[in-house]
């Protein structure tokens, strides 16, 4: 039967310190009670885990589209996404902290919304995160060719995948460490462009083109210079940026003292846009006027070259490789996760419960990791595969709205079912039921931004398909788990 999550308290699996024998590795097995995910994330790893899931590729290398099309309403842009998304993250880490027995939001629509609705998020979450890890691996290769032209196509792959897997079968504080340099290396790129921005404003730089360094640079043009198609075209392109901030909520799981670290990590996020996108967004439209930023390139390229940095496109190349190893690597912790939360709920094979004698999911990982090899024929492949594969990449980003729109209704029911854990909770979702639905009006505008253009609108249409799909499937699931109920 399916599983219902019961409260933290008679739940063995949520205390960490609860004495249970593990396997060893190559002895991974089944048990008859749950076995636990253990609480070896610390608050830096949180913290860090959080921040680097604010801060992706989409900032280092399509912040320049999203200037061209919006000009200063690009910080408008990025700021409406950021306060919808730190609400989301708000609901989430409310129910999270309800019952600490939750291993992801899987588990949290399948209590809150019902068994279809665990199964239909779950392995949507699952397809979201393995298609965009194989596709980091694809963008991995690439920049590596950037120093090792002549380097075999497949070997970067291989490579990757046997550190990724390395690291998360170690144990879940490996990862946890791995994310945190990476999360350092980004904002310390971030901190020093901002830092040669000021220097470059401060002592008047001009460009080769005669343009001053001013930050009057910052608001030329208006708010809206482009109007509201290009206003709105910028959503398309910047609410993929922010896929990954839910991983906080994954995390909460393995969290040392959940309580206190999830809602710091959470509370953090406002700061985080403003410093870090805001704040970059800010540098590098001060040093180049808006209208001058060439959307096909990264700007913090174009911003380093300028400042005389010969340099720049090494080390710009080296930030945004780790930008997509933090990425691959968040998406093999999060598919392995969700694997084995969905297999404790009766949604996948029971292979997926089995862990390592480090607590880690080891079959989980082992299948995730085997799927991100799937990136080599497709690095072989055509170039009009890899436009169909950007696609699926795209199709992707729109299932991961509908994710958050699932956490966004799971805590809408969990204000209808369990009132007075909302009343007992010290960490609320602020506006409630008015911001939760405000949350998903905005996503729903979203999704209209996305059949604006070709491409998205291709991608939009294209996701129903997957939801059918799972549809179908969940019908024959839930009658092979019919068949299975003894009978009376």
């Amino acid at each position: 039967m399916s599983q219902t999550p019961q409260p933290a308290e008679s739940n063995p699996a949520a205390d960490s310190s609860a004495p249970h024998q593990q396997p060893d590795l190559e002895e991974l097995m089944e048990h008859d009670a749950e076995p636990q995910l253990q609480r070896h994330l610390t608050n830096r790893h949180v913290q860090l885990i959080a921040i680097g899931g604010a801060i992706g590729t989409g900032l280092f290398m399509g912040s320049g589209k999203t200037i061209s099309l919006a000009g200063p309403g690009v910080f408008l842009v990025y700021a409406v996404i950021g306060a919808v998304l730190f609400l989301v993250m708000r609901a989430l880490g409310e129910v999270l902290l309800s019952n600490l027995s939750y291993k992801s939001f899987a588990d949290v629509a399948h209590d809150l919304i019902g068994p279809w609705a665990g199964f239909f998020v779950g392995w949507t979450y699952y397809v979201c995160w393995l298609v965009t890890a194989v596709a980091e691996v694809i963008v991995i290769t690439g920049y590596v060719r950037f120093w090792w032209p002549d380097l075999p196509l497949w070997i970067t792959p291989v490579v990757t995948v046997a550190l990724l897997f390395s690291l998360n079968l170690a144990t879940v504080k490996a990862f946890g460490e791995i994310e945190f340099w990476f999360s350092i290396i980004k904002i310390v790129a971030i901190v020093a462009l901002v830092v040669v921005g000021i220097i470059m404003v401060l002592r008047g730089f001009t460009a080769p083109n005669g343009a001053p360094a001013q930050l009057s640079n910052i608001w030329s043009g208006g708010l809206l210079p482009n109007g509201l198609s290009g206003f709105f075209g910028a959503f398309q392109i910047a609410i993929f940026a922010f896929v990954g901030t839910e991983l906080v909520g994954t995390a909460a799981a393995e969290a040392k003292d959940p309580e206190v670290t999830l809602p710091r990590a959470i509370n953090a996020i406002p700061v985080r846009i403003v410093l870090f996108y805001l704040g970059a967004l800010a540098a590098i439209m001060a040093v180049t006027p808006w209208r001058e930023i060439d959307p096909e390139k990264s700007p913090f390229v174009d911003m380093f070259a300028l400042a005389g940095l010969g340099v720049a496109a090494g080390v710009v190349n080296f930030v945004v490789l780790t930008a997509a190893a933090s990425s691959a690597n968040s998406g093999v912790y999060s598919t392995s996760r969700m694997l084995f939360g969905l297999s404790w709920a009766d949604n996948a094979p029971h292979v997926f419960r089995r862990l390592t004698a480090r607590s880690v999911p080891g079959v989980s990982l082992i299948v995730t990791c085997a799927s991100l090899l799937t990136s080599i024929p497709l690095l072989y492949t055509s170039k009009s595969i890899i436009d169909a594969f950007t696609t699926v990449t795209t199709v992707a980003s729109v299932l991961f709205i509908l994710v958050w729109c699932v956490i966004v209704v799971s805590y809408l029911r969990f204000l209808t079912l369990r009132p007075e854990l909302h009343e007992a909770s010290a960490f609320r979702l602020p506006g409630e039921r008015a911001a939760a639905w405000l949350c998903l009006v905005f996503f729903a505008f979203v999704i209209w931004t996305l059949t604006q253009a070709h491409d998205t609108r291709i991608a939009v249409f294209a996701s129903p398909l997957w939801l059918v799909a799972l549809g179908v499937a969940w019908v024959v699931h839930s009658r092979r788990l019919a068949r299975q109920e003894p009978r009376p």
